[in-house]
């Protein structure tokens, strides 16, 4: 497969998806910050989440299949379209003001679909396009821009929000997508074609084919393993800054546009620190490692005096660097220890496999958080994470990966 000119082509896609985080992430924090402000409720945070999420889950494992099938590029078009939709749609149940919470969950659910194809389709193209040896930095790139668009998004968001209502804010995501799709249209991406055909017999078998891979590999699926249950911690905290600035730390909107940007800064340092270096560590020490750096952050957080915001801000931008260079590290180490033409579905399976346990743990602590408060959810959350951290040393397969049986990695 000819990659000579990968770099022209992944520049569009970054051109493209960078707009689309961008916005998305404006859009996203707008609708914390309004959802936060209007009803100051964990459990109601969290019922967004699972909205979001929980469709993705469920048919993530078969639109993997899918994926790995038909041509990645369209996929990626048709999903940012559906996505696109959807958040129109969503601009008229939010209308005047008026909140239809309901009609809300759902369309969020319907854009989750959308995602259940994309996010996919766009982790697996790279190896596709992208020599072996550079995935590493490409994937610390990819860090940098979720990382710009996570700083730049909340900020504008937040002046979005302060002289726009919720459902004209929303059009921001219309626009992302736009340039997402467009942006694909000027490209062409490699497509692995298969022989095989669509029945429902045969999306069991490749959804067979596709677990086989995982499971063949040891230390692959411990690695798995640890990352769902580590996600079954970070979800909650995940959607509960907010709620820790402002209860715990007596913030508002600036204080709550601060620890988002603060977080995009850390994941901007991390991917930035992967792409300008090149990292001799091995990728699991870097996982492993990350993986107690971000527990501490959380653990740290909790405990706080409220006089303390700005050690959170420091310690929410440690978080945010353990992160980035976390998903980089991890998402290589799939890209490499699978064939590229089983990506779709070993991505899809990760993503539900770590989503429906973390939906599940993400419904009790948004009504457990609501009664321990949101501090001790911090602390509970982190230690869990740094457990997983900690075990993941002590377990000789997942220590292996990524070494050749010549001894070098």
């Amino acid at each position: 497969m000819e990659k000579k000119n990968w770099f022209r082509t992944y520049l569009f896609i970054w051109f493209g998806q960078f707009v689309s985080l961008l916005s998305s992430s404006a859009v996203n924090f707008a609708l914390i910050v309004w959802l936060s402000l209007e009803f100051k409720s964990a459990e109601i945070l969290a019922y967004s989440a699972i909205a979001g999420l929980l469709p993705q889950a469920i048919i993530g494992p078969f639109a993997g299949v899918y994926i790995d099938r038909w041509d990645r590029k369209k996929i990626m078009i048709f999903a940012d379209g559906f996505i696109a939709i959807c958040t129109i749609l969503m601009t008229i149940a939010l209308r005047d003001g008026h909140v239809q919470l309901s009609l809300v969950y759902l369309l969020m659910a319907c854009r989750s679909v959308g995602s259940a194809f994309h996010s996919p389709a766009m982790q697996a193209i790279a190896p596709l396009i992208v020599p072996e040896d550079k995935l590493l930095r490409v994937s610390g790139i990819n860090q940098m821009l979720q990382s710009v668009s996570s700083i730049a998004g909340p900020a504008l968001g937040t002046l979005a929000i302060a002289n726009f209502p919720i459902n004209q804010v929303l059009y921001l995501d219309v626009i992302g997508a736009v340039f997402a799709i467009t942006s694909l249209l000027f490209i062409s991406i490699p497509h692995v074609k298969t022989q095989v055909s669509g029945s429902i017999q045969q999306v069991w078998t490749d959804l067979k084919l596709g677990m086989a891979a995982i499971y063949k590999n040891k230390g692959l699926a411990w690695m798995f393993m640890y990352s769902v249950i580590a996600t079954v911690g970070i979800m909650p905290v995940a959607i509960m800054f907010p709620l820790l600035t402002i209860d715990h730390f007596g913030g508002k909107e600036f204080e709550m546009s601060v620890i988002e940007v603060i977080w995009g800064v850390g994941m901007l340092v991390g991917g930035s620190i992967l792409s300008v270096f090149k990292i001799s560590l091995r990728k699991v020490l870097l996982i492993n490692s990350m993986h107690i750096l971000l527990g501490l952050s959380f653990v740290f957080s909790g405990i706080l005096s409220p006089s303390l915001f700005w050690v959170f801000v420091g310690l929410t931008g440690l978080g945010g660097m353990a992160m980035s260079i976390f998903s980089a590290a991890f998402m290589t180490t799939i890209q490499e220890e699978v064939a590229p033409e089983m990506l779709g579905r070993v991505f899809s399976l990760y993503f539900s496999f770590a989503i429906i346990p973390s939906l599940i743990g993400l419904l009790f602590a948004g009504n457990i958080a609501d009664y321990i408060g949101v501090a001790n959810a911090f602390v509970i959350s982190g230690f869990i994470v740094i457990a997983i951290g900690l075990a993941s040393f002590f377990t000789p397969s997942l220590m292996a990966l990524g070494i050749r049986k010549d001894g070098k990695e």
